[in-house]
């Protein structure tokens, strides 16, 4: 247990992240909680039997749907489907102008809407005389979608990146997909300067002082400190 004179002998940064990790320790996991278990449960099930429901319903409409079918509600179809993509680009902007998070949803809706309008121009135009206009929009569509796909996910990395900063951890963003849904595994926080790497290479210098080792005159915040964990990037990677 640290006492009050190896407290005052930590860096700021260390009194910092000891702090921030306490804090993590003593706050519990989200999905540890049993309704979240629950629900996560239920979501996970549902979507696998979703994907079999629709993986099954895709074979019998490419048995059974003709070639040719006369629509008959062909105009509310697409000026509703316009309206939508409008209410998309516009909520896009004002997330954007207010600087808000949600601009991370909005950017992936509205290229979900795009890539879904260029898909259904392209294919309900085929060999129609419409379908040269159908790809030239597509043209424009498309990368306009890709754009903000990309601008989304460094927007969400930034955001990680900017959390980390705050946790003390330095390491590169890893891939989303190898990262946990609430971040790192908040005991394997870095509470020290240095990693163990770090401490068993100083350690084997010649002439190094051991982390251990009384010191005169010195406190000695080391001997009571948690062991410090691997790099911060291995943490972000958990899971």
């Amino acid at each position: 247990m640290l006492d009050e004179d190896e407290l005052r002998s930590m860096t700021p940064e260390e009194r910092e992240r000891l702090a921030r990790t306490l804090a993590a320790i003593a706050e519990p996991d989200p999905l540890e909680d049993p309704r979240f278990r629950f629900g996560r449960g239920f979501w996970l099930a549902l979507t696998v039997a979703g994907c079999i429901l629709l993986a099954a319903w895709i074979g019998v409409l490419a048995v059974t749907l003709p070639r040719h079918f006369t629509a008959g509600a062909w105009r509310g179809a697409w000026v509703g489907f316009d309206v939508a993509l409008l209410t998309a680009f516009a909520a896009t902007a004002w997330a954007a102008w207010r600087r808000r998070q949600v601009l991370i949803v909005c950017l992936i809706v509205t290229a979900t809407l795009l890539s879904c309008d260029a898909w259904f121009d392209l294919t309900l135009d085929w060999r129609t005389h419409e379908f040269v206009w159908s790809v030239l929009s597509a043209f424009v569509e498309l990368p306009i979608a890709a754009l903000m796909i990309l601008a989304a996910r460094r927007l969400l990395r930034l955001t990680i990146r900017l959390t980390m900063a705050r946790e003390g951890e330095l390491g590169p963003v890893p891939p989303l997909w190898r990262m946990a849904l609430f971040g790192p595994d908040p005991v394997v926080h870095v509470v020290g300067p240095q990693t163990d790497d770090a401490a068993h290479s100083a350690a084997a210098q010649p002439g190094a002082a051991q982390p251990g080792a009384a010191q005169p005159g010195a406190a000695q915040p080391g001997a009571a400190q948690p062991a410090a964990a691997q790099p911060a990037a291995r943490a972000w990677r958990r899971r």
